[in-house]
């Protein structure tokens, strides 16, 4: 290795104007205040468990990471910055750091001033705009349709013809225009271009005239020509007063002069950061100069990664890396930088903090406009939609091929038939909820993570979105079931009992889609919760529907239990309202007599008796204590969203 040598700048620059010299070395007059981003001395750090939780000594012990070591560097309004390093380096933290969304499992320090004022972590979620490295979208929108409700959610008083306006204007300042009525669609779906919907993603955090643009990774899925493409895009919204940052792990030669700063981490440590002239300048200083014909950015990555393969690369790499971190530290760069910081808020004329817009809508207004974009992209979902409401029915038709037609006569199974049909429909209509909200509603939960992190609204109003879009595709789905089953299998006629057998499964189909929806603001994974989804549904089926083991022969707990769950209450309605006023007959000439006691039950209301006593008389209480669980549900999901909120973050 060359010997390392602090680099000289390849300009000067005027502390006391902050702004770089011309080529005589008179200070050049900005035509009006530049707003300036200053990240001093920024370190986070984690703590993690030595070893797994079922070693109890080691999991006691905790060890720190240093994720960001240091970190300081400044920039101006017109400025794009490149943030380069290797997977593990820190950049992504780093962003993270700047726009106020860490965790608060780690320790952060330092500040992060914009326009010379310090800006805690809300405030920098209100000042910054930050476009994640995938891109949350729903799919069954149009991209004019997605910014017109993001620009409903985000901005408030304004006309209808303010907000196409707006909309237009950002479309064509993207180059959206021509897409601009077509499906964002999905990659199993088609749609517009994995381009196109990066743009999209970039529309939507420019409605709220953000003058800070963080960007992670916006070029990770493309081809070269459009991931050069969008740079070149950011470049020019820097260039209209903006300071716009992204991460990067691969760009293209061709981008070299594209970047007004450019700053390599590693280890999370901030390397170096300044212009690209200024990179080729402090390397060969440092005697790293870049072979000709050789990508800049991919030879100073390859120099600045820590080679782990063996113990001897990894700590002659690790070496190297120390000393150019020592080597920025005493350039006129980095302390041209500090001066910067320094000087920012001391300036005339300093700009107040260009905080976003942040005026949005009342909460009505909100969950109104999330009800419509929900119940809108949903319904150009057009195999989910027909699943929703065809899956019950399906189900009721195959039981209904295998049973034809349900009889009176107790030796042909006449009660045994009716039990496990209420046992099927009672076990399958939660099932088919879950399904419902396992489905459809992690995208949505998505979405909401990253505009409740925008300041749009609160997790929780999407979660309640959804719920209201599903009551009328539920009612529908059961109506079709029961209409076709309830008539078909030869259920208790009337139109009365038709009524409440179908409310009876409505409740238990919304319950088992509500239930889903808790547990997905509990776990990440949709699998998880649907297996405990179907686990909770089955306890509470054996527990509390009386059919495998009757209420008054099970344990003292278990019968507690019972009455904690919904199918209790379901499966009284359903005994009642078939085998009330229900007289059978006997195949078997004699009855008892010739040995089967099945024929000793001619009456439906002895069943009742005999199943679940005093059913009768608590009909109307249990459709009560049914529909009790519907609020109850409902609350305890607002509760574990608005916790959510407050772990995850706004």
């Amino acid at each position: 290795m060359g010997e390392l040598l602090p680099a000289g700048p390849l300009e000067s620059w005027d502390p006391q104007t902050s702004a770089p010299k011309g080529p005589q070395g008179e200070p050049t007059a900005p035509s009006k205040p530049r707003h300036s981003l200053g990240v001093l001395h920024t370190s986070y750090s984690v703590s993690h468990r030595v070893g797994p939780w079922w070693n109890v000594a080691s999991f006691r012990r905790r060890w720190q990471r240093r994720v960001l070591q240091d970190v300081s560097f400044y920039l101006e309004s017109g400025q794009i910055l490149c943030i380069l390093g290797s997977s593990g380096s820190g950049k992504t933290t780093l962003l993270d750091a700047v726009a106020g969304r860490l965790r608060h499992s780690g320790t952060l320090t330092g500040e992060v001033l914009v326009n010379g004022r310090e800006l805690r972590g809300d405030q920098r979620r209100d000042c910054c705009s930050y476009v994640l490295q995938s891109d949350t979208l729903l799919g069954g929108l149009t991209v004019r349709e997605t910014l017109l409700y993001m620009a409903q959610l985000a901005l408030s008083g304004h006309s209808p013809d303010f907000f196409h306006k707006k909309v237009d204007a950002i479309l064509a300042e993207l180059s959206l225009a021509h897409v601009a009525d077509q499906r964002i669609g999905n990659h199993q779906s088609g749609g517009i271009s994995s381009g196109e919907r990066r743009r999209v993603s970039i529309a939507v955090q420019l409605l709220q005239d953000p003058k800070i643009m963080l960007l992670d990774e916006p070029t990770t899925g493309l081809d070269c020509k459009t991931a050069s493409q969008i740079v070149t895009t950011l470049a020019e919204l820097a260039h209209r007063d903006r300071i716009v940052i992204l991460t990067i792990h691969q760009p293209r030669s061709e981008l070299f002069q594209v970047f007004d700063r450019v700053a390599i981490v590693s280890c999370g440590q901030l390397l170096f950061c300044g212009s690209p002239a200024e990179m080729l300048c402090f390397f060969q200083d440092c005697g790293f100069p870049c072979p000709e014909h050789c990508n800049p950015f991919d030879f100073y990555m390859d120099l600045t990664s820590v080679d782990t393969q063996s113990r001897e690369r990894e700590a002659e790499t690790s070496k190297r890396v120390q000393a150019l971190e020592a080597a920025y530290r005493v350039s006129p760069i980095y302390k041209h930088s500090l001066e910067a910081i320094e000087q920012a808020g001391q300036l005339p004329g300093t700009p107040e903090v260009p905080f976003k817009t942040t005026q949005g809508p009342g909460v009505l207004t909100r969950q109104w406009v999330l009800l419509r974009r929900v119940t809108q992209n949903l319904l150009r979902a057009g195999p989910a939609l027909a699943m929703r409401l065809v899956q019950n029915l399906v189900m009721g038709l195959f039981l209904l091929f295998f049973l034809l037609r349900l009889g009176l006569d107790v030796a042909a199974g006449a009660v045994q038939d009716r039990v496990g049909l209420f046992y099927q429909f009672v076990g399958s209509m939660p099932y088919t909820g879950m399904l419902n909200a396992v489905n459809l509603f992690p995208v949505l939960r998505a979405v909401s993570d990253q505009e409740s992190q925008d300041g749009l609204y609160p997790r929780w109003q999407m979660l309640l979105a959804y719920m209201l879009h599903s009551l009328p595709f539920s009612v529908v789905a059961t109506l079709l079931f029961s209409s076709v089953c309830y008539w078909a299998l030869g259920l208790h006629p009337g139109a009365a009992r038709f009524g409440f057998f179908s409310l009876a499964l409505l409740l238990p189909h919304m319950l088992g889609e509500l239930l889903t929806l808790v547990l997905l603001g509990l776990v990440q994974d949709p699998t998880l919760a649907n297996s405990l989804v179907a686990l909770l549904s089955i306890i509470g089926l054996l527990v509390g529907s009386g059919f495998m083991r009757k209420m008054a022969d099970m344990p003292v707990p278990f019968r507690i239990f019972s009455y904690f769950t919904f199918q209790k209450y379901c499966c009284e309605i359903l005994v009642v309202n078939e085998f009330h006023g229900l007289n059978f007959t006997c195949g078997i000439p004699g009855g008892t007599v010739h040995g089967n006691p099945m024929c000793a039950l001619t009456q439906g209301t002895q069943f009742i008796a005999s199943t679940c006593p005093g059913a009768e008389t608590r009909f109307l209480a249990n459709f009560f204590l049914l529909g009790a669980f519907v609020p109850v549900l409902v609350l305890l999901g607002i509760i574990v969203f608005v916790v959510r909120d407050r772990l995850v973050g706004r």
